[in-house]
């Protein structure tokens, strides 16, 4: 019987530990601003992909992608023992790229929205005056 809740709650106990480790124990002067924004464990819990949100220039990206990358046996053996895991997880770290794709979307709508003529069209009267205020499109006044 295959339980596919625990790979999630060990994912995210691993996500956690490596959070802090990264924030208390990596001394690497390549690692800059990093989240971990979630951890994916295979089903045997013997892989554990670690999604990364990195801030800064690209070369700055890319130097603590590196880093975690080349923390990342450490990382095993760190984890497995305060976890207390059977198996040290093999760690990979991946670039997550949701929120510069969020971003993206948020400045598409707000060009789209600027570029929109006639936004409060749809608010109006038909006669084209907006109703007065405290009035509802129906004209009678609210009490």
């Amino acid at each position: 019987m295959s339980d596919k809740g625990r790979p999630r709650r060990v994912g995210e106990l691993v996500r956690e530990e490596i959070a802090q480790l990264i924030v208390k124990g990596l001394k690497d002067p390549r690692i800059g601003f990093v989240s971990v924004m979630s951890v994916r464990m295979s089903p045997d819990l013997k892989y554990a992909n670690v999604y990364v949100s990195l801030y800064g220039s690209e070369s700055k990206k890319k130097s603590s992608l590196v880093g975690l990358q080349r923390s990342a046996t450490w990382l095993r053996g760190v984890v497995a023992r305060n976890l207390k895991l059977r198996f040290a997880p093999e760690i990979r770290f991946f670039p997550d790229d949701t929120l510069d794709r969020v971003f993206h979307l948020e400045d598409v709508f707000r060009e789209l929205h600027e570029a929109e003529p006639g936004e409060e069209a749809g608010k109006q009267q038909p006669g084209g005056e907006k109703p007065p205020e405290g009035q509802k499109d129906g004209g009678t006044e609210e009490e």
